[in-house]
C-alpha cells in the first residue's frame, strides 16, 4: 500500500466566513475548510464557490490559539536544500499567520504572543520533506510501517510542530482524508553534500534533531523533569550514501518530482551513525544574577531518582546500551554536578537490576586533559571507550532494484555525551567519535585501506569539518543564543589564538543574551510547543508589563545618565580656571552616582534579569522576593521602593505565580 504523503502544493481561498485549502495537483482529494471565526475544521468533497484566492503555499505548519483568536500558520516559502535517496528536503524560510477573526483583534498580550512566535519561526531552523521521514534515523525507519501516513511515521520527540498540528490530528480520528494536510517538521540542523572520497562519489549527510520535550534556553531549562525528559536533548545522525546520484541539487526541476522515492537501478549502500547529547539528568539549575557565573543549585539525587530512571529506561529502549560520556569538570563549581551524576548512575541499578549492564559511565576531564590548547588529547577518550565503541557497530543497509532494503548491520548502542551546557566540549567529542566511526565504515566498505584515514583527503576533510562546525553553531544558537565555542578546532583541527579571541567574544555575547534576552526566547519555546496555553479568561491582559517598583526600574537609567555626563565632562571644552573646582565637583559627583548605581544593579542582579513571563521557574519568584527585600534596606533608595508582595514580580501576577512547581525540576510540559 502506497503511503499517504503531504500535499506539496496547496491553494488558499479566503472569505469572511471560512478559509479553504486544496491541492491543485490532487483535484479529486477533499478540500479542507476552516470556519471563521469558530475555527471548526471539516473536509468537503466538492469545492466551495466564492471567496478570494489568496496564494499558493508549501504547507500548513499548524493552528494555534492565543488569547483573543486562533491563527493558521502557513509556510509561504521553502528552500530546497538537497535530496536524501531521491526525496527532496526543504528548509522553512517564511511563514504567515492567518487570523480567524475577520477584523484582527489586538491587545498588548496578543501582540506580544505573535511577536514571540514570529521571532521563533524566523530564527529557528526547521526542515521537512513531503515524501521522506526526517524525524527518524535510517535504523528506526527500517522498522517503521511505511504504509502509514508520513506524520504517523514520525518520531514524536522530534515532530516539532506536533502541538500546533493538534486540531488537524484530532480531525483525523473521524476523517483520515485529512492526512495529506498534516506536515511534520523538525527543528535542528541538516547538511547534504555530494562529494567524493578517494575517487568514490558519495553523499555526506549530517542531521541534528532537537527534542520538543523540555526544550528551552541555557539557564532557564536545565536537568531533568518529572517525565524523564532532559534539557537540550539532541540526536545527531551522520549518514554516508554510496552509489546514489540523487543527492545533489543539480538538474532539479519540477519534472523530477514524479521520480522521487523510486528505487535506484544500481546498488546503493547506506551507512548511518547516531549519537545523542542531553543535560545531566538530575534536578539542578543555574540562577542568573547578573554575575558572569550564575548561582548553581543542585538538589539531592534521591529526589530525581524516578525521573532519571524514566529517562534511561527510554534511552535504553530507543538506542540499546548507553555509553555516558561526562565532560563536566571535576574541580570547581562544576564538581557538584559531576558528583550528582555519578551518584545517580550508581544508585539506578537498585531500581532495575539489569540497568547496571546497560549503562556504561565514562568520565573524561576535558579541560584538564586538553589544557594549553592541546585538544588533540581528546583522542584519549577513545582509549577509555575501548571495545565498547567497536562493539557499538553502526547501521548499514544495501538497496538495489527492489524496494526493500538488505540490512547488513545495526547500531547496537549509543554514546550519550554531556558537558554543563551540552554544547562546546560536547561538539568536539561528537565530531571526533563521528570521524572514528566514519573511518571504520569506509574501510569496511572498501573505500579506504586499513591504514588510511579520511583526514588525508583534503577536499573531503574540509567538507567534513565545516559540516560539524556548522552543526555546532546551530545547536548552540538554539540553546545559548550564540554560535559554539571551540569551532576553530572543529573546522581546522588546530586550536588557535584567533579562535580563543572569537570564543571570548561569544562568551561575552552569551552573558548579555542569557541575562537580557533569553526570557522572551524561553517564552517563545513554551508558547510554540504548547508548554503554556494562553487564557482568554485571564483577569489581566498585561502579562508582559514590567511590574517592578518604579525606583528599581529607574536605576539603570540613572547609571546611563551618569556615564553620559561623565563623558560629556571630558569631551566638552574645558572651563576657565575659575570654574575648574566646580567641574571637578561635578565629575566626582556623577562618578559616585555611577559607581553606586552599578553596584546596586550587580548587588541586586536578580531584579534586572529578563526572566520568562509565561512558565516562570519558582527560583525566579524566590530570588526576586529575596532581592526586593534586600533592596528595601538600601540606605539611599530603600525608602522609595514599594512594599508590595509577589504581585510586583517582573511581569508576573499572583495568578501567574500559582502555576509554579518544584524548584529545579523545571516547567511541567503540557501535552
Amino acid at each position: 500500500m502506497a503511503p499517504v504523503n503531504p500535499f506539496r502544493d496547496i491553494n488558499i481561498t479566503a472569505s469572511a466566513s471560512y478559509y479553504t485549502f486544496g491541492s491543485p495537483s490532487s483535484p479529486n482529494a477533499p478540500t479542507l475548510v476552516i470556519d471563521r471565526p469558530s475555527g471548526d475544521l471539516r473536509l468537503v468533497e466538492s469545492p466551495i464557490l466564492g471567496g478570494k484566492r489568496m496564494s499558493s503555499i508549501a504547507g500548513i505548519l499548524g493552528i494555534i490559539r492565543l488569547r483573543l483568536d486562533k491563527y493558521i500558520i502557513i509556510i509561504t516559502k521553502a528552500m530546497l536544500v538537497g535530496r536524501i535517496r531521491g526525496h527532496a528536503v526543504y528548509k522553512v524560510q517564511a511563514t504567515e499567520f492567518l487570523p480567524l477573526q475577520e477584523r484582527q483583534l489586538h491587545d498588548p498580550d496578543e501582540d506580544t504572543y505573535l511577536s514571540l512566535l514570529r521571532t521563533h519561526l524566523r530564527t529557528g531552523p526547521m526542515y521537512f520533506s513531503y515524501t521522506f521521514d526526517l524525524t527518524n534515523s535510517f535504523q528506526r525507519r527500517s522498522s517503521v510501517d511505511t504504509s502509514l501516513p508520513l506524520w504517523q511515521q514520525a518520531d514524536e520527540r522530534f515532530f516539532w510542530n506536533r502541538y500546533i498540528q493538534s486540531d488537524l490530528i484530532d480531525l483525523r480520528s473521524s476523517n483520515p482524508a485529512v492526512d495529506p494536510f498534516i506536515l511534520p517538521v523538525f527543528f535542528g540542523f541538516l547538511s547534504i553534500a555530494t562529494t567524493a572520497l578517494k575517487s568514490t562519489p558519495l553523499s555526506f549527510i549530517l542531521i541534528t534533531r532537537k527534542s520538543r520535550h523540555r526544550s528551552g534556553t541555557r539557564y532557564f531549562t536545565r536537568g531533568v523533569d518529572e517525565s524523564g525528559n532532559v534539557a537540550n536533548f539532541n540526536e545527531t545522525e551522520q549518514i554516508v550514501i554510496i552509489g546514489d546520484s540523487t543527492g545533489d541539487l543539480g538538474g532539479y526541476d519540477q519534472n523530477s518530482i514524479a521520480s522521487e522515492g523510486k528505487a535506484s537501478t544500481q546498488q546503493v549502500k547506506v551507512f548511518s551513525y547516531v549519537q545523542t547529547r542531553g543535560s545531566v539528568p538530575v534536578y539542578w539549575a543555574e540562577v542568573n544574577n547578573m554575575r558572569y557565573t550564575p548561582q548553581l543549585q543542585v538538589r539531592g539525587v534521591d529526589s530525581a531518582m524516578n525521573s532519571a530512571k524514566k529517562h534511561f529506561d527510554d534511552q535504553i529502549r530507543l538506542y540499546g546500551d548507553n555509553y555516558l560520556v561526562n565532560l563536566v569538570n571535576q574541580k570547581g563549581r562544576e564538581q557538584r554536578v559531576k558528583a550528582a551524576y555519578e551518584n545517580i548512575v550508581k544508585l539506578l541499578p537498585t531500581k532495575r537490576a539489569n540497568m547496571l549492564d546497560q549503562l556504561h559511565y565514562i568520565y573524561f576531564d576535558f579541560h584538564h586533559e586538553c589544557r594549553g590548547m592541546k585538544w588533540h588529547r581528546a583522542q584519549l577518550l577513545l582509549e577509555q571507550l575501548g571495545d565498547g565503541l567497536y562493539d557499538q557497530q553502526y547501521f548499514h543497509s544495501v538497496e538495489g532494484k527492489s524496494v526493500s532494503s538488505d540490512i547488513r548491520n545495526y547500531q547496537k548502542s549509543v554514546v550519550r555525551t554531556n558537558c554543563m551546557d551540552c554544547l562546546d566540549r560536547t561538539n568536539v567529542v561528537q565530531s571526533m567519535l563521528a570521524r572514528w566511526t566514519l573511518n571504520r565504515q569506509m574501510i569496511d566498505a572498501g573505500v579506504l585501506e586499513k591504514e588510511e584515514n579520511t583526514a588525508s583527503f583534503n577536499n573531503f576533510e574540509i567538507m567534513f569539518r565545516n559540516a560539524w562546525a556548522d552543526n555546532a553553531d546551530v545547536v548552540s544558537r538554539a540553546y545559548s543564543g550564540t554560535g559554539a565555542l571551540k569551532t576553530d578546532f572543529t573546522r581546522t583541527g588546530v586550536r588557535t589564538k584567533a579562535g580563543a579571541i572569537a570564543d571570548l567574544s561569544n562568551s561575552i555575547t552569551r552573558y548579555f543574551r542569557n541575562n537580557y534576552s533569553d526570557g522572551p526566547r524561553q517564552d517563545a519555546y513554551d508558547l510554540f510547543l504548547g508548554a503554556y496555553l494562553p487564557s482568554a479568561t485571564a483577569m489581566s491582559s498585561l502579562l508582559f508589563v514590567d511590574r517592578r517598583p518604579i525606583m528599581i526600574q529607574s536605576i539603570p537609567y540613572i547609571l546611563y545618565a551618569a556615564i553620559f555626563l561623565e563623558l560629556a565632562a571630558f569631551v566638552l571644552p574645558r572651563p576657565t580656571d575659575g570654574s575648574l573646582l566646580s567641574m571637578r565637583i561635578f565629575v566626582l559627583f556623577w562618578l559616585i552616582v555611577a559607581l553606586w548605581a552599578a553596584n546596586f544593579i550587580m548587588k541586586h542582579g536578580k531584579l534586572y534579569v529578563n526572566w520568562p513571563r509565561l512558565n516562570v521557574p519558582s527560583f525566579v519568584v524566590q530570588g526576586y522576593n529575596e532581592e526586593l527585600s534586600s533592596a528595601r534596606k538600601d540606605v539611599v533608595v530603600g525608602r522609595w521602593i514599594g512594599r508590595g508582595g509577589s504581585a510586583r514580580e517582573r511581569g508576573l501576577s499572583t495568578a501567574g505565580s500559582s502555576r509554579l512547581i518544584h524548584l529545579e525540576e523545571g516547567k511541567k510540559r503540557i501535552e
